[in-house]
């Protein structure tokens, strides 16, 4: 008698099992009902003719561990292709040191209770999208020679990936992690993708490295995230991520995106011959930016920050325009550009000019022209202000008064007609009272004409004088 095959109205993609309406485990030959639904001599006639390497077919199966086990043992531990769509692993499910040789999917099936992949062997491309463990899920050292997808899978407790190795892209875009989540020691050979992943508690990357790009743009951090330290080939992205408890990160050689970042607690940062962004990043807690070797921060424009310290790191490409409450800030061993070399010839008064050296703001290079043009480039009064406040979080003595010759030289720009003049002559006489070079210049040089003066004064008053008569009596 033949069996009919019949399509359910959720039209999974394959034909499910006749058991019953509401299973949707995929049907074997030539049985019509999938391997839950077998009695023990069909099934015994299932599991006699597999072999290492064989494919495993549980999509939309009701799998219990009695079941997995036997048909693992089968097989040797070694599997080919796997495919596990829309399953329910019901109990505790184990696929400790099982090697799969070809593709597996696991897309859209549920583990009610501890799932473990320990020392897993995937050998082709394995994706767990949108599927759910309701416990534990543990891919503890695994290795992965394909590709791995994570993408919205929904991880109820504790999620173990410490030791694991993905020798090519990793995405878990949208994952929602709530327990605790370990990365710790973790090997990513291509790019791993946790855009707007969600994570519930702690989640520790220590000792991580990623081959190319790391990228945790809007990922939501609930509490604390561990970066420290991570080794980044490309570039780490922490774009518009939020942090509600301590972000530590630290790496070398690479470019940090914090552009966004919105932090509830404290940031430690440590960068390395790295360069970090904070464009637009909003800090509610102690943060610090800690470099060494060349480290860089390129932008701080519009950042908000209830404490935030920069130590060691080279400012001189850094742009500090639209910067929320800068007087927050503190400048501790920082570098910054300096004002153009030699002597130059403009059209504008005066033609020739001689820049004395000092430290200056990216921003001022911008609006003078000594740098690459910008799209908003900052407007005079506002570097004033900027440099004013600045000065006071810096260590240097020699930085902060260069910071107000800056902003004595923006208010001269920005003024007009008389108060101009004023500011033109306290400039040329003492440079704003900063240069004390120029004010002994300037007395030595009117020293100088005082002397000449006197001396052609009195030389001519000498010429001028009548010649005295002498007479000698007669003798």
């Amino acid at each position: 008698m033949g069996i009919t095959r019949v399509m359910t109205p959720l039209d999974v993609g394959w034909f499910t099992c006749a058991a019953a309406p509401e299973c949707l485990g995929s049907a074997c030959e030539p049985y019509g009902r999938c391997l839950a639904h077998l009695d023990e001599s069909e099934l015994h006639e299932i599991v006699r003719r597999l072999l290492p390497g064989s494919e495993i077919d549980l999509r939309g199966t009701r799998v219990d561990q009695v079941l997995l086990t036997r048909l693992l043992s089968a097989v040797g531990q070694v599997a080919g292709r796997a495919r596990f769509e829309r399953a329910v692993f019901t109990g505790d499910v184990r696929f400790c040191g099982v090697t799969f040789t070809g593709d597996v999917s696991f897309d859209q099936c549920r583990f009610t209770a501890l799932a473990s992949f320990s020392e897993a062997r995937f050998e082709g491309n394995v994706s767990f999208r949108h599927a759910v463990f309701a416990g534990r899920a543990s891919l503890h050292g695994v290795a992965v020679r394909g590709h791995l997808a994570f993408d919205g899978a929904v991880v109820g407790s504790d999620a173990l990936f410490s030791s694991a190795r993905f020798e090519r892209t990793v995405s878990f875009e949208s994952a929602d992690l709530r327990g605790f989540a370990t990365f710790d020691g973790a090997r990513f050979g291509g790019t791993a993708a946790f855009r707007g992943c969600r994570f519930g508690r702690t989640v520790s990357f220590r000792g991580a490295a990623f081959g190319g790009l790391a990228g945790f743009e809007a990922a939501r951090f609930s509490t604390g995230v561990h970066l420290t330290p991570v080794s980044v080939g490309r570039r780490l992205a922490l774009t518009g991520a939020q942090v509600g408890g301590r972000l530590g990160l630290t790496t070398r050689e690479c470019h940090v995106d914090l552009r966004g970042l919105r932090a509830l607690s404290t940031v430690e940062v440590r960068i390395d011959a790295a360069e970090t962004d904070l464009a637009g990043a909003c800090l509610h807690g102690r943060a610090t930016v800690t470099g060494r070797e060349g480290a860089r921060v390129t932008s701080l424009r519009g950042l908000d920050a209830e404490s935030l310290e920069l130590a060691h790191v080279d400012l001189s490409a850094c742009h500090f325009a639209g910067i929320h409450q800068p007087e927050h800030l503190r400048l501790t061993g920082c570098t910054f550009g300096g004002t153009p070399r030699g002597v130059h010839l403009t059209l504008s008064w005066p033609p020739l000019r001689w820049w004395t050296r000092r430290n200056t703001l990216a921003d001022e290079r911008a609006f003078r022209g000594w740098s690459p043009p910008e799209a908003d480039p900052p407007v005079a009064h506002r570097l004033a202000a900027l440099y004013s406040v600045l000065r006071a979080g810096v260590d240097d003595r020699a930085t902060a008064a260069d910071f107000r010759f800056g902003a004595m030289e923006m208010r001269r720009i920005n003024s007009r007609s008389f108060r101009r003049w004023l500011l033109s002559l306290y400039w040329i006489l003492s440079g704003y009272g900063l240069r004390t070079g120029r004010m002994l210049c300037w007395f030595v040089l009117i020293a100088a004409i005082a002397c000449a003066s006197l001396l052609l004064t009195s030389a001519s008053h000498a010429g001028r004088r009548a010649p005295v008569t002498t007479i000698h009596p007669a003798g």
